[in-house]
């Protein structure tokens, strides 16, 4: 079988597919949806009439979701739009891996593991 490594846009896309999940199961309903890579937010929508930006990042390993540094400046940025609107801004990183093998690349139709916490707001 040939293995082929899912782009940085799929990895993207995987990532949008499992915060957009939790979103709705958290009764968020979208305005927005934009899945080109760099391009921030992801998602704009509502929850009880309170607008929220959401900012995706795919994280493959050995980075680590949980360090914001490398992001901070289009963190900041989006948290300064945001503001303009009267929203609030939310940072979703997952860390993405190759189940059988963390040394190796995320796979198409290959088990990963998923390392995520949530909404972490940007203040």
């Amino acid at each position: 079988m040939d293995r082929r490594r899912l782009t940085e846009q799929e990895l993207h896309n995987l990532a949008m597919n499992i915060v957009g999940r939790q979103l709705e199961e958290s009764g968020y309903e979208f305005l927005a949806v934009n899945s080109e890579l760099k391009k921030n937010p992801q998602f704009v929508c509502t929850k009880e009439k309170k607008l929220s930006f959401v900012v995706v990042k795919s994280i493959e390993y050995p980075g680590d979701p949980k360090d914001m540094d490398f992001f901070r400046a289009d963190l900041n940025k989006m948290r300064d739009h945001a503001l303009k609107f009267e929203a609030r801004t939310f940072y979703a990183a997952v860390g993405l891996v190759n189940a059988e093998d963390y040394n190796l690349p995320v796979y198409l139709n290959e088990d990963y593991v998923v390392d995520y916490d949530g909404l972490i707001e940007i203040k």
